[in-house]
């Protein structure tokens, strides 16, 4: 066990020493804003950079070049003491916030979930709450991408890490020939959308920290607010449809976005099967959706309830979590149904979370061929997602994601219920969680928060946002005896 944890720790020093640059920007918004956070940042710096020095520092002579399965061991650590780390200034400046509430918080922003156990954001010093928006923006494309980019520096590969963090089945194609240059390019088509969406947001009448606040929620899909009222908050259709178009934007894959950028043509978005499934899924849902709460009276006119659902239905589907308005007390199918759509929506290489519609899109055709074989048993017909041929190893890798996915969704949510919390909220919450979703519904509902639950709830929805965010495979990996064999 040693034997590979050393070599993994030795580089998680090197990361946390990068992240400790992150808290740059929340010091110099405490510095602009005069909001007495500056020393918790400096004291949250210190913390992560010593923290780091020690870990790298201790493990020098276990340097080597990581190996395939260590890139798994990495991410899952690599996130779960970020998280731990991004915690410190949380519970430095607010009072009496508990190292669980805390962590959950943290988590919850790197994993671009955007639950949150806090009330009173409006009244948070607005350094405090960019962090919280910063982590929804760093963990957006995920922080261990980023680090691709750097980790040549610190002398170790970044192929590994980028097979175990990054999303969809088919993650082994590159778009440049090195593996950092890809990072790289990922990295500055996600800023160059997301300078486009603060400046967007500003022109729609938002004060600069919100347009910064919300942009890096939007385009990280983390769905956190600067407001106890989310989006509503404003109750402005023009950013509500600002914030819509660019949460399609985020849940599209970034490589699409990449080479249409590259070939400076929108034909790339329509070969895209995924994205076409996505836009297509996402504008039948609204309509349907909008129609059924006209027939059940909700909203007085189609432009009223066409506003609300547009809004909120794309902010669940797309694993974001921005709210403007209580969908928890909208006809029950409305609100099951955007929760199963943060399930399957989203592009594989998006920011989004759940199984991702390229998984869906492969499982459907494989129930066709079975269908189709019960018919003509001899059948030999390869499977195929619009013009790709979907090779039978990959079929089969996305029928045991499909299988432990509802595996972890079944036994947290039992969980949940064994520790007193009513069936609906535990289910909505585990969905919620493990797509990293955000809000769920009853106690963890759009008008509520994560905060009444106990410390046990806490963490079981925290291990939820985890398993999500690492697409399941990577966490459950480590539990098997085969992974710790030499």
């Amino acid at each position: 066990m040693l034997y590979r944890l050393l070599p993994v720790t030795h580089v998680l020093g090197g990361l946390l020493m990068v992240f400790s640059m992150a808290y740059l920007m929340p010091m110099v918004s405490a510095i602009i804003y005069a909001d007495g956070t500056l020393m918790n940042f400096i004291d949250a710096m210190l913390i992560s950079l010593a923290a780091g020095f020690i870990l790298w520092f201790c493990t020098r002579r276990h340097k080597r070049e990581l190996k395939p399965r260590d890139g798994f061991l990495l991410v899952t650590l690599s996130w779960v003491l970020m998280a731990g780390i991004a915690a410190v200034p949380l519970m430095l400046v607010i009072d009496d916030l508990s190292f669980t509430d805390a962590y959950f918080e943290a988590m919850s922003g790197l994993t671009t979930t955007g639950s949150t156990v806090l009330s009173g954001l409006d009244k948070l010093p607005p350094s405090l709450n960019l962090w919280r928006h910063e982590l929804n923006w760093l963990g957006g494309m995920g922080i261990i991408v980023l680090a691709v980019a750097i980790l040549p520096l610190l002398g170790v590969g970044g192929m590994q890490l980028y097979k175990a963090e990054a999303t969809g089945v088919m993650k082994d194609s590159k778009l440049t020939a090195r593996i950092a240059d890809t990072a790289k390019a990922l990295w500055l088509v996600y800023f160059g959308i997301t300078v486009v969406c603060i400046i967007a947001l500003k022109l729609v009448g938002m004060n600069w920290l919100d347009a910064i606040c919300h942009a890096f929620a939007a385009l990280g899909l983390g769905g956190f607010s600067t407001y106890d009222d989310s989006v509503g908050h404003f109750d402005s259709p023009a950013i509500e449809g600002v914030l819509i178009f660019f949460m399609m934007v985020a849940g599209m894959n970034f490589a699409t976005h990449f080479v249409a950028f590259r070939e400076r043509s929108f034909k790339t978005y329509w070969v895209d099967v995924e994205a076409k499934a996505f836009v297509a899924l996402i504008a039948a849902s609204t309509l349907v959706c909008t129609l059924y709460l006209l027939a059940h009276k909700v909203y007085p006119d189609f432009a009223t309830a066409f506003r609300h659902v547009a809004f909120n239905l794309v902010s669940i589907a797309t694993d974001c979590g921005f709210v403007s308005q209580d969908y928890d007390k909208w006809p029950i199918f409305v609100p099951l149904w955007m929760l199963f759509l943060s399930c399957v929506s989203v592009s594989s290489g998006s920011t989004g979370g759940g199984i991702k519609m390229i998984r869906t899109l492969i499982l459907a055709q494989q129930g066709l061929s079975e269908l189709k074989r019960l018919v003509h048993p001899n059948l030999v017909a390869p499977l195929r997602v619009g013009d790709t041929a979907i090779p039978q190893q990959i079929a089969g890798a996305v029928l045991g994601f499909i299988f432990l996915y509802i595996l972890a969704v079944g036994e947290l949510t039992f969980l949940l219920v064994a520790s007193g919390l009513d069936f609906t909220s535990s289910i909505t919450a585990i969905v919620a969680s493990i797509n990293n979703a955000g809000p769920g519904l009853n106690v963890v509902g759009p008008a509520q928060n994560y905060g009444t639950l106990t410390d046990f709830q806490t963490w079981i929805c925290t291990l939820a946002m985890l398993i999500g965010r690492l697409e399941v495979l990577t966490i459950f990996v480590l539990f098997t005896p085969v992974f710790w064999r030499k």
